[in-house]
């Protein structure tokens, strides 16, 4: 049986949304508070998360936030705000659906069938969770594919998270910008390993304080690179 938490504060709605979901086999809870809805989401194990935008103590933009720093679960974000740039704000933070207040309880419930089956199908019954590598203040999300330096979220390219993650899992390892080049780029560049140098200068300003006195990605002159840890 599937479980859902629905983050409301409206409890009228809420109750009948719950009503709804267990009429069609589902597990529910409510919590109506921002601040504990999000503590909920993320320490317990549920399958999907109805979120109100407007709530007490935490608005529904940062604890959808939270969840995604943490998990990959479906949410359905719910406001009686219909203007686009919410919506636009709240699946670009990682919302799965954005539905806008009022709406039939029935078209809930068929949405949020919808996408526990599409998640189902993209991580399959029992998947492993997913493959990280945590070194101090980073964290990086092999299957997501998402850098967190501190707890915030770090926009890479392609070839940035490759090259972090590379290292990252190859720490005290010193590998040449000729070794960099030919394990990150392969045959897709010619020749041009200066782009090494660039890289790297874009992945230290993501995420050391201090790019003149590295933590994280050392330069061993004449040498090259290595991770410290």
């Amino acid at each position: 049986m599937s479980k859902i938490l629905i983050v409301e504060d409206e409890l009228a709605i809420a109750e009948l949304e719950k009503d709804y979901l267990e009429l069609s086999g589902f597990s529910v809870d409510i919590e109506s508070s921002g601040d504990e809805g999000a503590k909920r989401a993320i320490a317990e194990d549920y399958d999907l998360i109805i979120l109100d935008l407007m709530l007490p103590n935490m608005d529904g933009f940062e604890i959808c936030k939270k969840i995604r720093e943490e998990k990959n679960i479906p949410v359905i974000m719910v406001s009686a705000k219909k203007d686009d740039i919410d919506k636009i704000r709240g699946l670009g933070l990682g919302a799965d659906d954005y539905m806008t207040k009022p709406f039939s309880p029935s078209e809930l419930v068929a949405r949020v069938k919808a996408h526990l089956a599409r998640y189902e199908r993209l991580i399959g019954t029992g998947t492993k969770e997913n493959e990280m590598i945590q070194i101090r203040g980073i964290k990086i999300d092999k299957t997501a594919r998402r850098v967190y330096i501190n707890g915030e979220e770090k926009i890479f390219t392609t070839k940035e998270f490759d090259l972090l993650t590379f290292l990252a899992q190859n720490p005290n390892h010193v590998y040449t910008k000729e070794e960099l080049f030919q394990e990150i780029w392969d045959m897709e560049s010619i020749g041009d390993i200066a782009t090494v140098t660039v890289h790297i200068k874009k992945i230290r300003e993501k995420i050391e304080l201090n790019t003149s006195k590295p933590q994280y990605i050392e330069t061993i002159w004449g040498v090259g690179y290595r991770f410290k840890v």
